[in-house]
């Protein structure tokens, strides 16, 4: 049966994409549509690898017939290939997997569209031209876009594909049929529909072996990691979050031989002086560790070519994103009018109704903790001083750590709520938002227990015992699910789609070989996600969170169990070749974000330091007062001095130490006075040029 066609992009009978369509698709960057992974990884070389997989339903061909209009898939394929992408389509068990990839010309003009701000040599950020290409610095895998620049061009090109004929084209999949109307989004049409179920990152295997090669296997390094390769294939915030790790480990080693020398030493007559000592000593090194830490992290923006200052809350974002945010400002500005006072009350209506709305969330969650966290923190901490047997108290510990994972999980989705309601300026206030208000509960969670057994009891051996079974227990389950429940989570996706297959043909073999590409093994690898929900923040949430609570622990506690600091150094260094093969091993390949530092994750470790100072000077003065070794009066006013000089060194030393080196500073001076001259000179070229055309006018 003959057909009216509505559209005047495709036209034929059946099934069939026009030859006219295809032809002019494939013109530019000719591809076999159905090679081998390993062949066309190998055709198509290092700048054309595969990074997107789009997953979509598998076409029953029995039930298609030669009705009505075209095949969603053919057309999607087909407009794939029109804008420049190679595609490879993969058969999977029951979903068919289409494998994207872009030459560098490709992703030039896409680039070019979005307008994206890239550094050139003489050090200006300045918006990408494709014609232009050889005045922009490449990154240090000679690439020319790095990898979040290069998701977001296939964002673009995936998602701006759009119907610019007049008239609808009738798509059909299986037995439906659809109507793709004038300027609707292919991609989003096709995710509305259902046919299309996901799109996600690929591992480049070439690159993904190399890694694990040279940062996860290779043991003998204990902190050194390939931070220039890890950025060029994940992004800057991953980077930057082994980056901090790395070097907060090798950091470690300082207090792990102090606090072990003063455990195993014995030092007579000093003894009374060497933990106020010690402690003098650790808030000095957090305080120097977190000032080298800003200038390392300086530096590591400045090598990768990232516009950042120092001291700002936010971090790194695309200039064109903030720039269009500020147009959209400018312009409800403008559509307010000449009355300058009401856009004033406008703006000041807006700035007060978005800080009470932040006012209102943190008062629910600080009044959620209180009132319902507290007692049940307070009921554990009492259990556990009442038990008598060790073997149960470390069941309790057990069992609390993990029930308190759901209560934790429900408090972040309480979070996410109530972030929503905020007018913060972009996503990542939104995130930092929501850290703040999840550490919080695990504050809570982690510390009030043991504060418990310090202040009221004053038990320090039960105290050390609690530090202890928190540092191997938590370290100990973190690992163990972060390591186990991803491989879990992929073997039961795979097993779910073999039984189903084997369902829906009862000859399939039990022996059968049933994965012919590794996008299919891929997506069923679990996203790297956060514990409590990918909306807002992905995996690295609960890696950050977990070093901040062994900071917190470590720090908060030194006096009591300054052991514990080997401990931690002990856990880190596992703990950088663990994540480093969860994250190339376990899960999909993370999508890329924007953020150039750890963002409020700093301010959470600045405050856990200021708070040990307080916490310790109550242990020094319980721990003197129990032993009976020092009268309270004068031991209490040492330790008040003690606490203000700790306090006086935190302050201190954040101004002694810059937080940037001279260079990048100098580079950045350069840069912007650069930047200056360059539209100053263009500036007086256009003004001299349109005087030039009003004298010729006159």
């Amino acid at each position: 049966m003959s057909f009216f066609l509505t559209s005047n992009k495709y036209f034929g009978t059946g099934n069939s994409i026009s030859n006219k369509s295809r032809s002019a698709g494939e013109s530019s960057h000719p591809a076999p549509e159905f090679l081998g992974d390993s062949e066309m990884e190998t055709l198509q070389g290092e700048q054309a690898a595969f990074e997107i997989g789009v997953v979509i339903h598998k076409r029953v061909v029995d039930e298609i017939g030669n009705g009505y209009g075209y095949n969603c898939d053919e057309v999607l394929v087909d407009e794939f290939r029109k804008v420049g992408l190679i595609v490879d389509r993969v058969a999977g068990l029951h979903d068919e997997f289409l494998k994207l990839a872009a030459p560098v010309e490709t992703l030039g003009q896409a680039a070019a569209e979005l307008k994206l701000k890239k550094r050139t040599h003489i050090g200006v950020d300045l918006q990408f031209e494709w014609d232009e290409a050889d005045a922009f610095i490449r990154q240090a895998d000679g690439s020319l876009f790095s990898w979040c620049e290069r998701f977001r061009c296939y964002n673009h090109m995936i998602y701006g594909i759009v119907n610019n004929g007049e008239s609808a084209v009738a798509l059909k999949f299986n037995d439906r049929t659809f109507n793709w109307e004038p300027g609707e989004s292919l991609m989003w049409k096709l995710e509305t529909e259902a046919i299309v179920k996901e799109l996600f990152p690929i591992h480049d295997e070439t690159k993904r072996k190399l890694l694990l090669k040279r940062w996860a296997l290779n043991l003998w390094d204990l902190t050194n990691q390939p931070i220039d390769e890890i950025h060029a294939y994940y992004g800057t915030k991953i980077a930057t979050y082994f980056a901090f790790l790395g070097m907060y480990t090798k950091w470690l080693f300082f207090p792990a031989v102090f606090g072990l020398i003063l455990q195993l030493v014995d030092f007579g007559s000093l003894q009374l002086l060497a933990l106020p000592f010690f402690f003098i000593c650790i808030t000095s090194w957090a305080v120097l560790f977190f000032q080298f830490w800003k200038r390392k992290n300086s530096t590591l923006l400045a090598r990768w070519q990232i516009s950042y200052s120092a001291g700002s809350e936010s971090g790194y974002k695309y200039m064109d994103t903030e720039w269009s945010s500020f147009h959209s400002s400018v312009g409800s500005v403008r559509t307010c009018g000449g009355n300058k006072g009401k856009e004033h009350e406008k703006f000041q209506r807006e700035e007060w109704f978005g800080r009470m709305m932040r006012f209102r969330n943190d008062a629910i969650i600080i009044l959620s903790i209180i009132c319902l966290q507290l007692p049940f923190e307070l009921a554990y901490a009492h259990l556990y001083e009442s038990i008598g047997s060790d073997v149960v108290k470390f069941g309790l510990t057990a069992g609390y750590l993990f029930a308190i994972q759901y209560f934790t999980q429900i408090g972040g989705k309480v979070s996410v709520k109530l972030i929503k309601d905020e007018k913060n300026k972009n996503s990542e206030y939104r995130a930092n938002s929501l850290v703040y208000k999840v550490f919080g509960l695990y504050f809570m969670q982690s510390y009030i227990g043991i504060l418990y057994h310090a202040v009221l009891h004053r038990n320090f051996m039960t105290l050390r015992q609690v530090i202890i079974q928190r540092l191997i227990i938590s370290e100990v389950l973190e690992n163990l699910m972060e390591n186990s429940l991803p491989y879990v989570k992929y073997s039961y996706r795979k097993y779910r789609a073999i039984r189903h297959k084997r369902k829906r043909e009862k000859g399939y073999a039990a022996g059968k070989h049933y994965f012919n590409s590794r996008v299919e093994k891929e997506y069923f690898k679990p996203i790297y996600a956060a514990s409590i929900g990918d909306e807002l923040e992905d995996g690295l949430f609960d890696d950050f969170l977990e070093l901040a609570l062994q900071f917190g622990m470590i720090m908060m506690f030194a006096c009591a169990f300054p052991p514990a600091f080997a401990f931690a150094a002990l856990n880190n260094i596992t703990e950088i070749r663990a994540d480093a093969l969860k994250i190339l091993v376990m899960f999909r390949r993370p999508v890329p974000r924007v953020d150039a530092t750890i963002g409020a994750w700093l301010n959470i470790f600045q405050f856990l330091i200021v708070v040990s100072i307080c916490t310790n000077c109550a242990l020094l003065v319980c721990l003197y007062d129990r032993e009976g070794k020092w009268n309270i009066s004068p031991g209490l006013a040492a330790i008040l001095i003690m606490e203000h000089v700790l306090l006086l060194i935190k302050f201190g030393f954040s101004r002694i130490v810059p937080e940037e080196p001279d260079w990048v500073k100098a580079n950045r001076m350069k840069n912007a006075t650069q930047a200056q001259n360059m539209c100053s000179k263009q500036l007086l070229r256009n003004i001299s040029g349109g005087r030039g055309m009003l004298v010729k006018a006159h």
